[in-house]
């Protein structure tokens, strides 16, 4: 599946392309709408990351362009047009989703995959590790068959952790995926959410499900035998 990021910051498409690479997604970029228009009029696609500040031409003429042919490819908006006008507009032209900028790496993988599966009629996926299970579509996390109240941050932290269970996840990683974006965040954070995820998990379903720091490799998210 090939997904088209048009974006028409380098540095920032640079960045999501790799990105969306690592996680397992094949991207093809275009820097203005009129290059994002030509690719559409003539390539399929199975996803579009659409901003909508562009060069020769803006981002919802690209999308009312490529609804007025037919085409049905999910279109995820992400822009720093945060208006709810903008928002408004772009969904009443077709877009499927909108995520505002600055946003967490993790909360675009997610967006992307739910839209890649609705896509393909495979809405509704639950992840899970042990009693710990995370709905990709409500994005609610529940423990032990209950609600998970966790801070935006924590959601993000554990959510990549999931996605990621058995495998150890770096501290590095952890903090490119949630904090990327932010350039006043320090890597020891990660630290500090951990720690807070620690709790709560403890606290709802003591020895379930467990966040195990795994030294020199990072930390890894792993169900505790009965």
């Amino acid at each position: 599946m090939r997904i088209l990021l048009v974006e028409d910051h380098a540095e920032l498409s640079r960045w999501l392309t790799k990105a969306l690479q690592d996680a397992r997604l094949s991207v093809e970029c275009a820097m203005n709408g009129a290059d994002a228009d030509a690719l559409l009029h003539t390539q399929e696609y199975a996803l579009v990351i659409l901003d909508l500040t562009l060069p020769k031409m803006d981002g919802l003429e690209v999308l009312k362009r490529l609804r007025a042919r037919g085409s049905k490819t999910p279109v995820l908006v992400l822009t720093a047009r945060g208006g709810l006008n903008d928002r408004v507009q772009g969904l009443n032209l077709g877009a499927d989703d909108y995520l505002p900028k600055p946003f967490e790496l993790a909360e675009l993988e997610a967006r992307v995959k739910a839209l890649l599966r609705r896509s393909q009629g495979n809405e509704a996926v639950t992840l899970t590790c042990g009693a710990l299970s995370f709905d990709t579509v409500s994005r609610m996390f529940t423990y032990g068959g209950a609600p998970l109240a966790l801070t935006p941050r924590e959601h993000a932290v554990l959510e990549v952790l999931l996605t990621r269970a058995g495998r150890a996840v770096s501290k590095e990683k952890l903090f490119d995926d949630v904090f990327a974006l932010d350039d006043e965040a320090n890597i020891d954070a990660i630290e500090i959410y951990v720690h807070r995820l620690r709790k709560k998990l403890e606290r709802a379903e003591p020895g379930r499900v467990a966040i195990t720091t795994l030294r020199g490799l990072g930390y890894l998210l792993e169900e505790k035998p009965q």
